[in-house]
């Protein structure tokens, strides 16, 4: 089987868990003996390679106009991807299925799917009407949802990682139930497999002293993320646990807002924003870090709390989203209510205040990941997807 995939992003270039999903899938699928060919753009670098006779990165380069809005940009993106598209069809086709991730590379699957008759698998990892917690407050983010619509109209299959996910679906698209199959996002844990033993107690120092616990978030730093609540719990978890340090790592427009609000409120001794971190540092901070937190407001999934999880450090969630169906409270760790920064205080002091709890809930998290949301798993889930879709087309003269 052969295998067109377009993605927005694809490593080095990744912005959230869309990136690090497809970067995971494709090698997985590959594995399976399925020929897969992923196209995305080039906007951080990398070169065009073959990682193995079954799978093959195509970065098609973009000149965008200074000054351009993002959406403006993604359709130039389209145009030309699509163009690439259609010569790769010509030079190394035929395909079996075209799969297109989201929104942002979604009209160009289209205009692949009519010229070439591809029958198309779409994976929607989240809804510009579900960042906007049931609205759409621009003209962006009405075109965005239009488009988020058409995508799943045009689809032969629609993959959804999440029922929270397929519900939403529904609502917002009436997308038929029957249309939808529900696969989980994954994590691999052999980054994380690869530190145990490791000395990390150097690199601990950077963030905290050896008495001191440590509490972790990473993530863009935007409203839905939930970090305002977390900054405002920060107080509540002193008063019971006062030699506590929280890092807040990653970028995002919040930011300096959320800096702001630390500074505010008197925290700069015990909360840490250092902005970006590599992906090394991310995960020995997972690894040092005796509790991650997920406070967000809106999560169509939650792939960060499966790395947590995958680095065997106690988690604390909303329950809210795709995070329910990720984290079971009190077997794979603490959820918490949304927006509650008295509820987030809680569940942070419970984990540091009982280890042996967390310990034990620890070891179900990681099961969890090796057996449900292992991407082995996953990819023969897909494959599934894709063969049930191959088989139907034989039966249209479309």
């Amino acid at each position: 089987m052969r295998v067109l995939m377009l993605s927005w992003e694809y490593p080095p270039h990744i912005v959230g868990g869309l990136g690090q999903h497809v970067a995971d899938l494709a090698p997985a699928l590959a594995r399976l003996g399925i020929e897969v060919h992923v196209v995305t753009p080039s906007r951080q670098g990398g070169e065009a390679h073959t990682d193995s006779d079954s799978l093959h990165v195509h970065r098609v380069p973009v000149s965008v106009a200074p000054g351009m809005s993002f959406y403006d940009e993604a359709m130039q993106t389209n145009h030309v991807l699509a163009a690439y598209c259609q010569q790769l069809l010509g030079q190394a086709g035929p395909f079996d299925v075209l799969h297109n991730h989201d929104w942002l590379t979604a009209v160009s699957a289209r205009t692949i799917k009519l010229d070439s008759h591809l029958p198309l698998v779409a994976t929607v990892h989240a809804t510009e009407r579900g960042r906007g917690r049931g609205e759409l407050a621009s003209d962006q983010a009405r075109a965005i949802n239009s488009v988020e619509w058409e995508l799943t109209y045009e689809a032969w299959r629609v993959i959804a990682c999440t029922e929270f996910m397929r519900h939403e679906l529904q609502a917002y698209f009436q997308t038929p139930t029957d249309k939808i199959d529900v696969i989980p996002n994954g994590v691999s844990t052999a980054a994380f497999d690869a530190l145990e033993g490791v000395d990390l107690a150097d690199f601990r120092r950077n963030y905290a002293r050896p008495h001191e616990k440590i509490v972790f978030h990473v993530g863009r730093i935007v409203y839905e993320k939930g970090i305002e609540t977390l900054i405002r719990s920060v107080p509540a978890v002193l008063a019971s646990m006062p030699d506590t340090v929280f890092v807040i790592a990653g970028r995002g427009p919040e930011l300096e807002a959320m800096r702001a609000l630390v500074a505010s409120l008197h925290l700069e001794h015990r909360v840490k924003m250092p902005g970006f971190v590599s992906e090394e540092d991310r995960n020995r901070l997972f690894r040092v870090a005796d509790c991650a937190v997920f406070p967000s407001l809106y999560e169509p999934f939650g792939i960060v709390a499966l790395e947590a999880m995958a680095a065997r450090v106690p988690v604390v969630a909303s329950e809210v989203g795709g995070l329910r169906e990720v984290v079971t409270h009190g077997e794979t760790g603490i959820t918490v209510y949304p927006g509650d920064p008295a509820s987030c205080a809680w569940g942070i002091t419970h984990t540091l205040q009982h280890p042996e709890w967390a310990a034990m809930r620890v070891q179900n998290a990681l099961h969890q990941v090796r057996t449900v949301f292992n991407w082995d798993v996953i990819a023969s889930q897909t494959e599934s997807v894709y063969r049930r879709v191959v088989a139907e087309r034989t039966l249209t003269d479309w």
